[in-house]
């Protein structure tokens, strides 16, 4: 397995891969034209970075980083979103090694926490990060289409 930075030719799979997880989360749907969109801002920013996970060659996982400033902390954290692990491949490290890259890249940056959102009915995705060290919090999630 290898773990590598994504780039713009990387955009289907990895839009394949959202799919994927955007089928089971009740708040966002899958449409390729709108995660491909989204992908392409990811790339072009210097504050954001995609990973992907390589398996015999074939792309099977990714996570994305953005940072953002904490007011809290004082400094920036970043924002963790679309962690995903093809299902035929998943149970083989793959996520955590995602994470250990990602973390990585956020201790280079000085980066001072790091948070995501898990959809709260998919069980398998926060045992996978409580074994991680990732805890909950008390906040919860709103928000509002603009």
């Amino acid at each position: 397995m290898k773990i590598r930075t994504a780039t713009e030719d990387d955009i289907p799979v990895m839009a394949e891969l959202l799919h994927e997880l955007f089928a089971i989360e009740v708040d966002f749907s899958p449409d390729f034209a709108v995660q491909t969109k989204g992908l392409l801002l990811l790339l072009e920013r210097s504050d954001a970075e995609i990973f992907l996970a390589e398996f015999d060659g074939h792309v099977v996982g990714m996570c994305s980083i953005q940072t953002h400033i904490s007011t809290a902390k004082g400094c920036e954290v970043g924002v963790v979103e679309d962690v995903v692990v093809d299902l035929n491949y998943r149970g083989r490290g793959i996520g955590a090694a995602l994470l250990r890259r990602l973390e990585e890249w956020s201790v280079k940056r000085g980066l001072a926490r790091l948070q995501l959102l898990a959809d709260r009915d998919n069980n398998p995705a926060l045992g996978f990060y409580r074994r991680q060290g990732w805890h909950s919090t008390n906040l919860i999630s709103w928000m509002k289409h603009l």
